[in-house]
């Protein structure tokens, strides 16, 4: 038996001891050492369920009560019988890329599993989660972690790996010269100033309105930090961008204002890349990017390559996202210490992390 934080419902997630899922010969099982708190956690525990699922998901075959905890690092406790041998090791440090898809629809065929029509997250819509003792999860969901990386950090490569897709779905109009704007300062938003930085992007503007998160944007790199409530933000990018506009605007905010504010300020052949997941329907002006040849793209939590691009640049320092912790709690504090300080001071935190089992930052791997 171990520990689980399941989630039934509605402000309902129980500490219970459940079984410990076996491992099938092309799973690993993996002692979870850390696991971030995510704002999609929160939805769910406000409102939901939306993303957990009430009827058996196509993947995964679960529904409610389900294991929460998609952000999460730690260290592998057992390959299955058909993992090629010499890809891990027992001991071994490790994030997850909690990623559940079908491998058979057109988006899996078109390389899109990020956007699977019936795709989830481990953590969220079954198949175990991090806030556990153990999880099983397919080979593929695992990356190791180098030695240089601790395990804190190695749970933070999930939010990151949502910043860095949505960085390179601006490619096309991002390049180390560019001007940036970034709207709305909450994990992610943030999460995309350190990628950006991390990508030596030259000015980096971010809107928002708490002073503490105003304060935290400065730290993780943006060159202006902006509040909305006081600056015209579209006149004020032109204006730091040499009278053109923003070559890109992530919209990392998700509200009317936002949305306006992205494609009034985008430059002429600019992008707005739309990150935030949008909870009710807005008015939109197409003539806004019409008028200008801009374009709008969105993307979705993350691919293989993404992670691999952020345990890569944490390890050579590019990405340092330490101060995005603010605080570390046991599992059975989950609700008190995490989500509530989360739900009613969200402009003094950026990520709770629940400590699991943070001893194993010191496990040898011949004795995991």
């Amino acid at each position: 038996m171990m520990r689980a934080a399941r989630y039934y419902g509605k402000e309902d997630i129980r500490i219970e001891q459940i079984p410990e899922a076996s491992t099938g010969p092309h799973q690993i099982k993996i002692a979870p050492a850390y696991v971030g708190i995510c704002g999609t956690d929160l939805h769910e525990y406000l409102g939901g369920p939306t993303f957990a699922p009430v009827e058996p998901h196509p993947v995964t075959k679960d529904t409610i009560p389900i294991t929460f905890g998609h952000e999460f690092s730690g260290v592998i406790r057992e390959i299955g019988a058909a993992v090629p041998q010499g890809r891990f090791h027992v001991g071994q440090k490790v994030a997850i890329q909690p990623t559940v898809y079908c491998d058979a629809c057109g988006a899996c065929r078109n390389g899109a599993e990020n956007a699977c029509y019936s795709g989830g997250f481990i953590g969220l819509s079954g198949g175990g989660g991090g806030l556990s003792d153990a999880v099983v999860v397919p080979e593929g969901a695992v990356l190791p972690l180098p030695d240089n990386v601790p395990l804190d950090i190695g749970a933070l490569v999930e939010p990151l790996s949502v910043a860095w897709h949505a960085t390179e779905a601006a490619r096309g109009s991002l390049t180390k010269d560019s001007t940036v704007l970034v709207l709305g300062g909450g994990p992610i938003g943030l999460a995309v100033v350190q990628c950006l930085a991390a990508k030596s992007v030259k000015k980096i503007i971010m809107s928002e309105v708490a002073a503490q998160r105003q304060k935290f944007a400065r730290e993780f790199g943006a060159h202006h930090v902006l509040d909305p409530k006081t600056y015209d933000l579209a006149a004020m990018s032109r204006q730091l961008s040499g009278g053109d506009g923003p070559d890109v605007v992530f919209d990392c905010a998700g509200v009317p204002a936002s949305l306006n504010t992205a494609c009034t300020a985008v430059k002429a052949r600019g992008t707005v890349v739309n990150v935030a997941i949008w909870e009710k329907e807005v008015p939109f002006q197409p003539n806004m990017l019409t008028f200008k040849e801009a374009n709008y793209t969105a993307v979705l939590g993350y691919q293989r390559k993404d992670f691999e691009a952020v345990i890569e640049n944490l390890a050579n320092g590019h990405l340092k996202p330490r101060r995005m912790i603010t605080g570390c709690i046991p599992l059975e504090d989950l609700i008190e210490k995490g989500f509530m300080p989360l739900i009613h001071e969200k402009e003094r935190n950026v990520k709770i992390l629940v400590e699991i089992a943070p001893q194993l930052e010191k496990v040898d791997s011949l004795t995991a």
